[in-house]
């Protein structure tokens, strides 16, 4: 049996069992909770998260932002030592390197923009090499890990046709 197999099931639904994964593949419950164990001791499984619509949440809202981040890469580190400050902070959610107009995009979190704004200023805009950073903040969530956030758009009443 694969272990991508389990990856791909997990990656749809992080609330199946051992039992559930055993039943879907037919093999042993003891089998595929050491193989789970075993993925997660590799860090190929890093986690399991909740995806949230915090448009419809009750509670306190959250303020999102994705910070472009140019830096100045390091001999024999690339970018790795500048990467690994910034990702260190707990507000940093989510960390990329990429090609093209930026190096690294940052997902961010915080109670209010002031918060957010506060943060890549006095934090990430101070570690050393950084050179620039861009600040955009989510006014609104679509569709966030393959799942959209917010119900069909019911179509409009059609209106009558008047002719003079």
């Amino acid at each position: 049996m694969n272990q991508g197999t389990i990856l791909d099931l997990l990656e749809n639904n992080a609330r199946l069992t051992s039992q559930d994964l055993a039943d879907i593949l037919n093999e042993d419950k003891d089998y595929i909770a050491q193989q789970i164990e075993q993925l997660e001791k590799d860090k190929i499984i890093c986690g399991y998260h909740t995806v949230i619509n915090y448009n419809k949440a009750q509670k306190d809202q959250k303020v999102m932002a994705y910070i472009e981040v140019n830096c100045t890469p390091q001999r024999n580190q690339g970018y790795d030592k500048t990467a690994l400050l910034i990702a260190k902070y707990p507000e940093v959610e989510t960390m990329y390197l990429l090609s093209g107009d930026c190096d690294f995009l940052c997902l961010v979190s915080g109670k209010t923009m002031f918060e957010v704004a506060r943060f890549v200023s006095d934090k990430i805009a101070c570690v050393e090499n950084v050179q620039s950073t861009k600040t955009l903040f989510v006014l609104k969530q679509y569709k966030q890990s393959g799942l959209l956030m917010q119900d069909e758009v019911q179509p409009e009443e059609p209106r009558l046709v008047v002719t003079p």
